[in-house]
């Protein structure tokens, strides 16, 4: 996929990048460069109040429909928008999970009445969401999840969905209004069947989260135990028993424009790394400068692989080629981070007592060696591509 920028998305540019350059001051001069990877508890409040400055302006839900309350750019305005948010240094997006994931799988499969009740909140940057997909039996074998849930008519209440089980790796759960649920909904259903996709208010008895604390330091996702809880019957996305199908699409639709603004994050730690590597002298070093040339060969590759995807980025199914996308950046990824180290040579290894106080670059590396683990280890990555895209067989168990 080839960009050519029209001159009405030059000017969408420029619009984009005056309102970035006006808002990222003031009150919100803090949050600037913040709650990037290993930096995510950093300054809450003011990201949530970030989230309703974005709402109230327009800039969320840019390529959704205008008729459900999307601005409907079209997809290289939305290239242009991620791009220009990670050069100005915008903080981490404590809302992505509701734009990005569940506001597209409501487009797709949600009712009507769902898209109505849903979605302005999250346009309006209020409503924050999080992924109640793994547990701890279920991580990167999805299939196996077994959260169950039961519909229930009791005369003193409307029908609601009654779910116990554990979710884990649960991102922002601590901080979010709402979590979309895969659980099993048919008794005795197996792996791919009988599961269903529901939305579950998180404010309510019945649901204790345990924030796991990281090597960085921080609580980015959590244990989320379901005692009981409850959400109504009317809050399940598609048809009871096909949620196995929704899920899929949610993954899709997490390869979309979003992944530009990803990599030019990436461009932002290679750019510091080579700073510090031009200052200090590690440029000089043969192995570190061939080292720091694979890093941007690297990243340029993932550019025009996103690029190449973009083009099914709206479609709630995942084509054969982006099954590659997350075995290469995690790899990539990784082996950044400890360029990093290398780079920064001894002072890599300097910092305080715990709680450390740590450097962009340290953060990086220690969060960056979980890049191949979390949302389907490289294992089960390269499983994935053999049987799915290439059509091998399984193994024999």
């Amino acid at each position: 996929m080839q960009l050519r920028f029209s001159d009405k998305d030059e000017a969408f540019r420029r619009e984009a990048q005056a309102w970035l350059d006006a808002n990222l001051r003031g009150e919100f001069a803090v949050v600037r460069g913040r709650g990037g990877p290993g930096d995510e508890h950093a300054c809450i409040d003011a990201r949530r109040a970030w989230e309703r400055r974005l709402g109230a302006d327009g800039w969320i839900g840019l390529g959704w429909p205008q008729e459900v309350g999307g601005r409907g750019a079209p997809l290289l305005q939305q290239v242009i928008w991620h791009e220009e948010y990670a050069r100005a240094g915008g903080p981490g997006r404590l809302g992505h999970i509701g734009e990005g994931l569940l506001a597209p799988t409501l487009i797709a499969f949600g009712s009507e009445e769902q898209k109505r009740r849903f979605l302005p909140p999250i346009a309006r940057g209020e409503a924050l969401w999080c992924q109640g997909y793994s547990e701890p039996n279920a991580g990167s074998d999805l299939a196996n999840v077994q959260t169950r849930a039961r519909l229930v008519d009791e005369e003193e209440a409307a029908p609601a969905w009654k779910i116990d089980g554990q979710k884990v790796w649960t991102s922002w759960a601590q901080w979010s209004d709402w979590c979309f649920v895969l659980c099993r909904t048919e008794p005795g259903s197996q792996r791919h069947h009988g599961l269903s996709y529901l939305l579950v208010p998180m404010q309510q008895p019945g649901i204790t989260i345990r924030p796991i604390v990281q090597i960085t330091g921080d609580s980015e996702f959590s244990e989320v135990f379901f005692d009981d809880a409850r959400t109504p019957a009317d809050h399940v996305v598609g048809a009871p028993g096909n949620g196995w199908r929704v899920a899929m699409g949610t993954l899709a639709f997490e390869r979309g424009a979003s992944t530009l603004g990803q990599q030019l994050q990436f461009q932002n730690e290679l750019d510091t790394i080579l700073a510090i590597a031009r200052e200090n002298g590690a440029a000089r070093d043969p192995v570190l400068r061939q080292r720091l040339a694979h890093a941007w060969m690297g990243l340029q590759i993932q550019r025009s692989h996103a690029l190449r995807m973009l083009s099914r980025a709206e479609q709630p199914a995942l084509a054969r080629e982006a099954m590659i996308t997350k075995l290469f950046w995690a790899t990539w990824h990784r082996r950044l981070g400890k360029l990093a180290m290398d780079v920064l040579g001894p002072e890599a290894e300097l910092a305080d007592a715990a709680p450390y106080e740590l450097t962009r670059l340290q953060r990086l590396f220690l969060f960056s060696r979980s890049d191949t683990i979390y949302a389907g280890s490289n294992q089960i990555q390269r499983n994935r591509i053999a049987e799915r895209a290439l059509g091998l067989p399984r193994a024999p168990r």
